[in-house]
């Protein structure tokens, strides 16, 4: 069964198409209904007692399709180079590292999933960048710089979680 706040993730999928229309308004409004979903599912989903694994996966996996799909038709566009997206995902490249970590140690399937202050931080940071670069305006080369730092950030947090949870488990066998 389909949660309300699942399908608020899952509508970013389309809101991501609107970027194919060449309207500055247009899709400014798709941001900022991505950012009200993402805001709004995981508000819903803990009040109402629903959140599920599916939907602390579903929920990340929509953000990244929208920011990614934005960034590649910006690219296409000449309006963000290619080092800049990159950059801008980043973070997405340490979660990979850190998957492949738990892949290798076994963890993947006892692993709780759950959202990271710098995964926010940065998913809020990937939206505010994105409503400039729509609104036109060019960024310092400092604020890719950021996503990086906030990528390392992010793996930290995600190794020290880890660290908690083991510690966790051995206190409670």
């Amino acid at each position: 069964m389909l949660s309300i706040s699942n399908a608020l993730s899952l509508l970013r999928a389309p809101l991501a198409l609107l970027f194919l229309v060449e309207k500055p308004l247009l899709r400014l409004i798709a941001i900022l209904l991505a950012m009200l979903t993402d805001s709004i599912d995981g508000y819903l989903a803990r009040r109402s007692r629903s959140a599920t694994q599916f939907g602390a996966i579903l929920d990340p996996a929509m953000d990244k399709f929208f920011v990614f799909f934005a960034l590649g038709v910006l690219m296409l566009e000449s309006r963000l180079l290619p080092w800049q997206a990159c950059a801008m995902i980043s973070r997405d490249f340490f979660l990979c590292l850190f998957a492949i970590y738990l892949a290798i140690a076994g963890r993947w399937q006892k692993y709780q999933y759950r959202a990271i202050r710098w995964g926010k931080i940065t998913t809020a940071l990937q939206f505010i960048v994105l409503i400039g670069l729509t609104l036109g305006f060019v960024f310092p080369w400092y604020i890719f710089i950021l996503f990086i730092v906030f990528g390392c950030l992010a793996f930290i947090e995600l190794c020290q979680l880890r660290d908690t949870l083991r510690t966790e488990n051995k206190k409670t066998t």
